[in-house]
């Protein structure tokens, strides 16, 4: 298997999956420009999100952006928001970015540059196809509680113990991505 085919969410307890679609990411799919980083030329603008179908008992969301092609070793957070009230269930192009508008009561967490907003995909030259898994995590509370540097590792071990369901999409981009 190469570090191609790893897909971060199988070592995970199992759980089931729920609809998730967008328009701004086709699972599967290049991303769109917006969703490249400022510096890869693109606008560093969240992505529009939609999900239902979420497993009975949710009472919030959790939303993640990874990138574990990342030449880090430990794969590279651009985006993590929790304690998104189960009653929301959709998130507007740009909402995560910075000046963007979050539901009431969501919690950004800061990502791998220690910001609290979306960061776009920015692979480095030679790198090869990234693949960005977006996620919306259901879960068994309406708040997960984080320190105010929490940071998305930190996140996920929370989210071990209270994920419901899982909805996933996953984009591609590579170098030079947004200009194509």
């Amino acid at each position: 298997m190469s570090d191609r085919d790893y897909h971060p969410y199988d070592r995970l307890d199992p759980v089931p999956s729920f609809s998730l679609t967008s328009t701004d990411v086709t699972d599967g799919q290049p991303l769109k420009a917006a969703q490249y980083g400022a510096d890869a030329g693109g606008g560093d603008v969240s992505p529009q999100l939609s999900w239902s179908g979420a497993p009975e008992g949710t009472k919030g969301y959790a939303v993640t952006v990874y990138d574990p092609d990342a030449p880090t070793g430990s794969g590279f957070w651009h985006w993590a928001v929790a304690n998104i009230p189960a009653s929301v269930t959709s998130l507007d192009s740009g909402a995560g970015s910075e000046g963007g508008s979050l539901p009431e009561g969501a919690t950004p967490v800061l990502n791998e540059m220690r910001l609290p907003h979306f960061i776009g995909a920015t692979p480095p030259q030679g790198t090869g196809v990234h693949r960005y898994f977006v996620v919306v995590h259901a879960v068994d509370t309406d708040r997960l509680e984080l320190g105010a540097d929490a940071t998305p590792a930190v996140l996920g071990f929370n989210l071990h113990f209270h994920t419901l369901g899982r909805a996933i999409l996953v984009g591609t981009g590579e170098f030079g991505g947004a200009g194509a």
